[in-house]
C-alpha cells in the first residue's frame, strides 16, 4: 500500500517535531505517573495479589529460562526446558523470557529485592554470551532462518518479531528499572540487527510482510514500534526513529486517524499493542497524525467492543481459523450480545487496553480515562488472577454459566501468562499522576507515596471495597500551596469530601474535585463514596445484563445458566449486601434467591457475568 502525499507530509512534520508532545498542546494537560518506586502498596487484598506474583516470579529457574536461548547459540545447558509455549521447536519460544525481564526488574526497582537482583544480573550475562557467540546482534530463542520465511513468504513461522520485541523490551526494562548497561548494550545490538534486514527489502515486501488483517496472523510483530520508539527517547538516534516509523503500517494507522472503524474482524492484541506503539509515537514526535489515531481507536473500542468489563477481544464475525471460532478478535462494531463464548476478554488484551488508557489519561487528564481504568482495574486485570495460588486465565469468560480455566505456573508458559506478571508487578502504577505542583489521585489502595520533588509524604488508608470511604494523609516540614484533584468515578454519583474532619464539598460521579488551599503537615482528606447496585445492558440486547456493586462487577454463584423473571428495572430492588466484609450479595428473583460475589473474588466455582432477563424494563 503507497502512502498518498498529505499522511507523508504530516509523517514528516511529525519527525522534525522533536519532543513537542512534551510540553502542553492546544490546551491539552500533560500529567505523568510517579515512579513505581515511590509508590509503595501498604498491606490489603492488592498487596496480597502482588506477593502472589513476586513469590511465583522467585520459584522459576533462570536456567530453565535461558535453555533455548544457549540451544540456538551453540552453548551447553543442562537445564531442563520449560513447557507450553516456552518449548523446544515451538516459534514463539523466548518471549516468555521477555515478559520475566519486565515484570522482575519492576519488583527489583520498587524493593531493590537481592534474590531477582542477583538472578536478572545472571541471566543479562548469559543472554550476553549468547548475542556474542552469534556474532552480529541477532539474539533468540529460535533461529534466523524464521526471519528468511518470514521474509520469503510472509507467515510459515510463528511470529518472529513479536518474540524478538518482547526479548527487546524487557531488556530495555531491565535497564531502565535496574541501570544494567549490559542490558543496553544487548539491546541496541538486537536494534541494529534489525535495521540491517529491513534495509535489505523493498518497500512492496516490508509491506506485505507486516500486513496482519488475517485470523492469528502468523505475521504479528508484536509492539516493535513501541519499543523502538521508547528506545529512541533513551538513544536519542534518529536510526532508531525512523526504524520504529516502519512498524506502524500506514494501512492501520491511517484509518484510524480519520476515525474509520477497521478493527472488525482483526486479532485483537496483534493491533492493540500496535496502538500503544502510536502513543509513544506521539510522545517522542508529537505528530497530530498519533494522537488522532490513538485517540478514535480508544473511543471506537469502548463504544463498540468492550465488554462490561473493559476488556474486549472474541469470535472473528468470519471465522477461517479454528481459533477465530472463538477467541482473540474484535467483532461488528456493537454487536457483543452473540460473541459470548468461553474464550472471550484475552488478559493481554487487558492489560494492553489498560496501558492504553493510561497513556491517554497523560495527554488530558480527562476523567472518562481514569473511569475505564479503574473498571479495568478491578474487573478485568484483578479478576483474572487466582487469589489463592496467583495462577493467571488466558480468556475471562462472562457468560453464563462460565468457570475460569488457568494456566499452570509451572507448565504452560503462554502470552498471557507473560502479560499477568507485568500487570501484578504493576499494582502500584497510575494511582498518582502530577504535573508540576499538582497532585492527580485517580485510584483508591493502600500506597505510600513519596512526592520527593515537594518533599511531601502522603499516605493513604482504608478498603475501599468494603468501607466505602479512604483517608488521605499529608506528611511534610513546611506548608505548600498545591492543587489536590480527587477522582470521582461515574459510579458514584457523588461523595462527600472532608478536610480535618469537616466537609468542605461534595464530589460528582465522573469529575475531579480540586481542592486547592495551603496544606499543612498531618492534614488529612477523607472521601466518602456513594454505594449502589447499577445494571449494565450489552449494547444490542437489553434482555442481557450485568450488575455491579460501586466499582465491582458482580457474578452469580451458580453452576446452572441464569435466565431471570424480573424485568431489569425491577432488579435493583431485589439486591441486598448479605455480607459486606466477605463482599456477598443476593438478588432475590420472584421466590429465588441467588449469591453474587465480585468476579475478581471467583476462583474454581462456577459463574455467571452476562445473564438474561425474561422481560425489558418498563
Amino acid at each position: 500500500m503507497r502512502p498518498n502525499k498529505k499522511i507523508l507530509s504530516l509523517l514528516l512534520i511529525g519527525l522534525l517535531a522533536g519532543n513537542s508532545a512534551k510540553s502542553e498542546e492546544d490546551g491539552k494537560i500533560h500529567a505523568v505517573p510517579f515512579p513505581i518506586e515511590d509508590v509503595v502498596l501498604q498491606p490489603s487484598w492488592v498487596k496480597q495479589r502482588e506477593s502472589l506474583n513476586i513469590n511465583w516470579l522467585k520459584s522459576l529457574d533462570a536456567d530453565r529460562l535461558l535453555h533455548n536461548f544457549k540451544v540456538n547459540a551453540g552453548l551447553p545447558s543442562s537445564a531442563t526446558p520449560l513447557t507450553g509455549w516456552e518449548s523446544p521447536g515451538i516459534g514463539l519460544r523466548g518471549h516468555f523470557v521477555g515478559h520475566y525481564l519486565s515484570a522482575a526488574s519492576s519488583i527489583v526497582k520498587k524493593y531493590g529485592d537481592p534474590v531477582l537482583a542477583k538472578r536478572l544480573n545472571y541471566m543479562i550475562d548469559e543472554l550476553g554470551k549468547c548475542q556474542s557467540v552469534l556474532g552480529n546482534g541477532y539474539l533468540s530463542a529460535f533461529p534466523e532462518t524464521d526471519f528468511d520465511t518470514l521474509e520469503s513468504v510472509f507467515g510459515g513461522v510463528w511470529a518472529p518479531y513479536y518474540t524478538y520485541h518482547k526479548i527487546m523490551q524487557g531488556l530495555l526494562d531491565v535497564y531502565r528499572n535496574t541501570g544494567n548497561r549490559k542490558a543496553y548494550n544487548i539491546l541496541l545490538g538486537m536494534a541494529d540487527y534489525v535495521a540491517r534486514r529491513m534495509s535489505r527489502l523493498d518497500e512492496s515486501t516490508i509491506s506485505k510482510m507486516l500486513y496482519t488483517p488475517q485470523a492469528n496472523p502468523a505475521n504479528e510483530a508484536g509492539a516493535m514500534n513501541e519499543v523502538l520508539y521508547e528506545l529512541y527517547g533513551i538513544s536519542h538516534d534518529k536510526k532508531h526513529l525512523q526504524l520504529a516509523r516502519i512498524f506502524d503500517r500506514n494501512w492501520f494507522l491511517q484509518p484510524l486517524a480519520a476515525n474509520k472503524d477497521i478493527l472488525s474482524g482483526l486479532h485483537s492484541n496483534t493491533h492493540l499493542v500496535l496502538v500503544n506503539g502510536f502513543a509513544e509515537g506521539y510522545d517522542q514526535t508529537g505528530n497530530p497524525l498519533y494522537y488522532d489515531a490513538v485517540s478514535n481507536f480508544w473511543n471506537m473500542l469502548q463504544s463498540a467492543h468492550t465488554y462490561v468489563n473493559g476488556s474486549s477481544s472474541g469470535p472473528r464475525p468470519n471465522a477461517t481459523t479454528p481459533t477465530s471460532l472463538t477467541s482473540e478478535h474484535w467483532s461488528i462494531p456493537g454487536h457483543l450480545g452473540n460473541t459470548l463464548t468461553r474464550e472471550i476478554a484475552e488478559s493481554c488484551v487487558s492489560h494492553n487496553t489498560q496501558k492504553l488508557t493510561a497513556h491517554l489519561f497523560t495527554w488530558t487528564c480527562a476523567p472518562k480515562y481514569a473511569d475505564v481504568y479503574m473498571n479495568t482495574f478491578y474487573n478485568a486485570v484483578m479478576a483474572l488472577q487466582n487469589h489463592e495460588t496467583g495462577d493467571c486465565v488466558y480468556h475471562l469468560p462472562l457468560g453464563s454459566p462460565r468457570q475460569k480455566k488457568y494456566l499452570d505456573g509451572q507448565t504452560d508458559f503462554k502470552c498471557c501468562n507473560g502479560s499477568s506478571i507485568e500487570a501484578f508487578s504493576l499494582l502500584n502504577n497510575n494511582i498518582y499522576f502530577h504535573q508540576g505542583n499538582e497532585l492527580w489521585i485517580n485510584q483508591y489502595i493502600p500506597t505510600v507515596l513519596d512526592w520527593k520533588d515537594r518533599h511531601i509524604t502522603l499516605t493513604q488508608t482504608g478498603d475501599l471495597v468494603r468501607d466505602h470511604h479512604i483517608g488521605i494523609t499529608l506528611s511534610m516540614q513546611t506548608p505548600h500551596t498545591l492543587p489536590v484533584h480527587l477522582f470521582i468515578p461515574s459510579w458514584s454519583k457523588q461523595a462527600g469530601i472532608f478536610i480535618n474532619g469537616k466537609q468542605v464539598g461534595t464530589g460528582e460521579g465522573g469529575s475531579f474535585f480540586t481542592l486547592n488551599r495551603q496544606w499543612n503537615d498531618s492534614d488529612r482528606i477523607e472521601i466518602c463514596f456513594d454505594f449502589s447496585f447499577r445494571i449494565e445492558h450489552m449494547p444490542d440486547d437489553e434482555q442481557t445484563i450485568a450488575i455491579f456493586y460501586g466499582p465491582m462487577l458482580l457474578a452469580f454463584q451458580s453452576p446452572d445458566e441464569i435466565w431471570l423473571k424480573s424485568s431489569s428495572s425491577d432488579i435493583a430492588s431485589g439486591l441486598k449486601v448479605t455480607d459486606v466484609q466477605n463482599l456477598v450479595f443476593s438478588l432475590d428473583d420472584y421466590g429465588t434467591t441467588y449469591q453474587l460475589r465480585p468476579l475478581f473474588a471467583i476462583t474454581d466455582e462456577s459463574y455467571s457475568v452476562y445473564v438474561r432477563t425474561d422481560r425489558l424494563s418498563d
